[in-house]
């Protein structure tokens, strides 16, 4: 049996995986730690891996998630990397992204989104629905400001040059997060948003079986 190890994405947990069909794997959800101080996130990564118990592990790894698996890649060695809604290196973060990391304005983001997401952190992840928009604020609201801050200004000021063979790519062509006309991905989800995890599940999930299998 395959053993998966799932990194959720930032200001989320394990519940952003909920809806995915995961029958047949052995499942383990990586939990984030308080980010010590100063630490980089290629330190981060390296305390993460003490979660990881299998010899050459299947990282699957959701936006924020997915550029951490491959921080932990350089650290042990895995079977395979699947990057969902996610970035293989700096090239493919946005530049006004990049641009606002310089700036330092994701400080100021940072503090607005914890606080209390808006119309427009809602139009931007995908959500749709009550339901959706419900379950967003319901996992930032529970996750810790500062882990949250920390994580912003890694993914602005990333700057990963290396490119794993193993890794694949799987993104939504409506993804307004992370465009896909930023990143070169290896699987395209027709219309998904950042959030298709939960909107296009059973896509994912019957992609996600195919590159893994």
């Amino acid at each position: 049996m395959k053993h998966l190890f799932l990194f959720s994405g930032l200001g989320a947990d394990h519940r952003v995986f909920q809806f995915l069909d995961l029958s047949g794997f052995r499942v383990t959800y990586i939990k984030w730690l308080e980010p010590l101080a100063r630490e980089t996130m290629q330190q981060y990564a390296a305390r993460l891996t003490a979660q990881i118990d299998a010899e050459k592990p299947v990282l699957v790894g959701l936006s924020f998630g997915g550029m951490m698996a491959m921080e932990v890649a350089k650290h042990i060695a895995t079977e395979k990397i699947v990057l969902i809604s996610s970035a293989k290196t700096q090239k493919e973060i946005p530049p006004y992204f990049r641009i606002a990391g310089k700036l330092k304005l994701n400080k100021l983001a940072a503090m607005r989104v914890a606080k209390k997401p808006n119309a427009l952190a809602y139009r931007m992840m995908g959500a749709k629905t009550e339901s959706e928009k419900t379950l967003m604020k319901t996992i930032l609201t529970e996750t810790d400001p500062v882990f949250f801050k920390w994580a912003i200004e890694k993914v602005v000021t990333w700057n990963n040059k290396v490119l794993h063979e193993n890794v694949v790519h799987i993104h939504g062509t409506k993804d307004l997060l992370l465009p896909h006309r930023f990143v070169k991905a290896d699987f395209s989800i027709t219309n998904g948003t950042h959030l298709m995890t939960i909107q296009h599940a059973k896509e994912v999930s019957e992609m996600l079986r195919k590159i893994i299998c």
